[in-house]
């Protein structure tokens, strides 16, 4: 604490600072076993008087300069006991234990943080010793319940003492351990970054966890043993821009590197303004990028230019390389490109060239280069301008797709309303739909702009197709979607509504009750009008927090509520939708048991009236959940909320 001025003659005033890992509210409970509210046993025992300063982290403490400092030791004596312990979960017991976690250990006294982390199946718990001691007797009760022993290798406990840490070096149950490095107070601020987005870039890279503890001056990494190796990698590198040129050899290359020069003249223009273009590279592409003194293999082919050093995977470094060409080119036109024809890789990953003209470079780059990023997203490739060449890396089929879309694409600028020719029972990258030709001013939209919408929302590509590719319609149109299988649904099932609402029944005369058997299809189920109105509410809100929620593709084509995705994805959308559909008749009764895509709150009846449904619609808004009371909304405190997400569900529970 900081010393501060005196009140009387014989009185200070002092603060006592709470680590960031110790809540506020722990201090005003009663203990565990009992025990007097620190801050009252403190008062009494010292003389004191103690005031919680809760929007700054501080007790501050009143009386004479003796028992002030007395206070002061027995509040040290209590932070001293607080640790921090990760577990790491069996996975089939993660959903239970994330329950157990809501109502057993996170309402327990002296208790900071419980959290779970269903992705990564861990558990992590911030408290007093003694409380934390008494989780574990629920935890052993949970793993005794499912045939499992807690072992000491799934348990990772920090001490906050002098000696900071040292994390077990043994891998647990999962291969995952920690590495604690020590940083300078300058080094932490700097690993953090603005609003910690260096800390969350190196994560990214790497694919470990980072925490940073500013207190201690210490990072703290957890994952594999090669995402660490990276990571600790990553965090030195880091730390050495912050003093002068960053020295990089053939040691720092474990697959993850790619170097390249840059002129002289160019080294400002591709760092940007304040290092912008590089941070937009290296968030778009999940890299980590910063210029270097080079000393490995090559070095002496630098000359007259700066090295240039991109970290990440092999997706990330090429779509970044590509980028910073592109800058260069611009800067110096011809740099890459002189005397650069058409090139074809036949290597698995590669890169091609194909070059354009202006015009249909205009029209193939897009407004803001919206058609470029539609190309790459529907082909799967990495697609870039440079100069007038589209350069395409990537997998081999990849990048035959970019190509030939790039193709067609270019066929439409001397003829924009132009039919493409295919043969779809040769190809798994289309979905062919029939668009009644009275509808297909209504499907495009003004300018073709309700398709190009598609395209953006769905990461697919969208074209007509000649007479040829539909041999067995009349008085239709072929309209060929192409793009990843879950886009590819999503736009035809847009496609389908657009037309059913032109004409009724085209698609859904007949359509009943159907469930799909296989992994991935689609799924229907007929609505009545007012069910209908109620599933859909507000310009489609109903509709897109289901959809969100469940992680399943939710349209509704006419009356029909279609549903796309995996078994799993659309039995929760069919579940969720049903449970809505109850909640107009009246109370809706849900079997929670063995499933991990709920999680029950308890509202305190004092609190229900905040719980109100305009409330509840707002925290649905905000964290992609499903939210509604068990039984009657009058008499019930459980309320439920459902998500495939468990982030989504505990940020959700935050809130409320």
């Amino acid at each position: 604490g900081d010393a501060g001025g005196r009140t009387e003659a014989s009185e200070v005033t002092d603060t006592f600072s709470l680590r960031g890992d110790i809540s506020v509210h722990v201090v005003i409970q009663t203990g565990p076993n009992g025990e007097d509210p620190v801050v009252e046993d403190i008062e009494n025992s010292t003389g004191t008087r103690l005031t919680l300063l809760r929007d700054k982290g501080l007790i501050q403490i009143q009386g004479p300069a003796e028992r002030v400092a007395q206070a002061k030791r027995q509040l040290q004596q209590f932070a001293d006991r607080f640790v921090t312990c990760k577990i790491q979960m069996k996975p089939q017991i993660t959903a239970a234990l994330a329950n157990k976690v809501s109502h057993y250990i996170r309402p327990m006294p002296w208790i900071a943080a419980a959290e779970v982390d269903e992705m990564r199946d861990l558990l992590k718990i911030q408290g007093h010793q003694d409380s934390v001691d008494q989780t574990f007797k629920v935890l052993r009760e949970v793993y005794r319940d499912h045939g499992l022993e807690l072992t000491e290798s799934d348990v990772i406990t920090k001490k906050k003492s002098g000696e900071d840490h040292i994390f077990s070096s043994r891998p647990n149950a999962r291969g995952k351990s920690a590495d604690v490095i020590r940083v300078s107070e300058d080094d932490a601020a700097f690993i953090l970054g603005r609003g910690g987005k260096t800390k969350q870039k190196i994560g990214r890279v790497s694919g470990a966890a980072l925490e940073l503890h500013e207190r201690n001056n210490t990072v703290e990494i957890f994952g594999s043993e090669e995402e660490r190796r990276k990571a600790r990698k990553y965090v030195e590198l880091v730390r050495a821009q912050r003093v002068g040129p960053v020295s990089v050899d053939e040691s720092h290359d474990d697959g993850d590197l790619t170097m390249i020069a840059v002129p002289h003249n160019c080294v400002g223009f591709v760092t940007g303004s304040q290092g912008n273009f590089l941070r937009t590279c290296e968030e778009e592409w999940g890299t980590l990028m910063f210029f270097c003194d080079y000393e490995g293999p090559s070095a002496d082919g630098f000359g007259g230019s700066e090295r240039l050093a991109i970290f990440g995977d092999l997706t990330g470094r090429c779509g970044a390389e590509l980028k910073v060409m592109a800058a260069i080119e611009t800067k110096i036109p011809g740099y890459y490109t002189t005397n650069l024809g058409d090139t074809r890789s036949w290597d698995e990953w590669g890169t091609d060239t194909v070059p354009l003209q202006p015009d249909q470079l205009s029209y193939a780059l897009g407004k803001k280069g919206s058609t470029r990023r539609k190309l790459a997203r529907a082909s799967g490739s990495i697609l870039e301008y440079v100069g007038s060449v589209a350069f395409l890396a990537g997998p081999l089929d990849a990048r035959r797709r970019g190509r030939e879309y790039l193709g067609w694409l270019c066929d439409q600028v001397c003829c924009k309303t132009g039919r493409i020719s295919i043969d779809p029972t040769t190809r798994k990258d289309v979905t062919l739909v029939p668009v009644p030709k009275d509808c297909i001013g209504y499907v495009m939209g003004d300018k073709r702009n309700t398709l190009s919408r598609l395209e953006e929302d769905w990461d697919t590509l969208i074209f007509f197709v000649d007479s040829k590719s539909l041999p067995t319609y009349q008085d239709v149109e072929g309209l060929a979607i192409f793009g990843a299988e879950r886009g590819r649904a999503g736009t035809e099932l847009k496609v389908m509504g657009a037309v059913e609402t032109k004409l009724p029944q085209f698609f859904t005369k007949g359509v009943g009750d159907f469930h799909y058997p296989h992994e991935w299809g689609v799924d229907t189920l007929p609505l009545g009008n007012e069910e209908l109105s109620f599933a859909l509410g507000k310009d489609g809100s109903t509709r897109r927090k289901l959809a969100r929620a469940s992680g399943c593709i939710l349209e509704y084509v006419g009356n029909v509520a279609y549903m796309a995705g995996t078994i799993p994805e659309r039995r929760r959308a069919r579940d969720y939708l049903n449970w809505l559909m109850k909640q107009r008749t009246g109370p809706v009764i849900v079997d929670i048991s063995g499933r991990s895509d709920i999680t029950v709150v308890e509202i305190p009846d004092e609190m229900k009236g905040m719980t109100k449904a305009s409330a509840l619609r707002e925290v649905e808004k905000e964290t992609g959940t499903f939210c509604f009371f068990q039984g009657d909304t009058s008499t019930s405190n459980a309320l439920l909320v459902c998500g495939h997400r468990a982030e989504d569900r505990m940020h959700a529970e935050q809130i409320l």
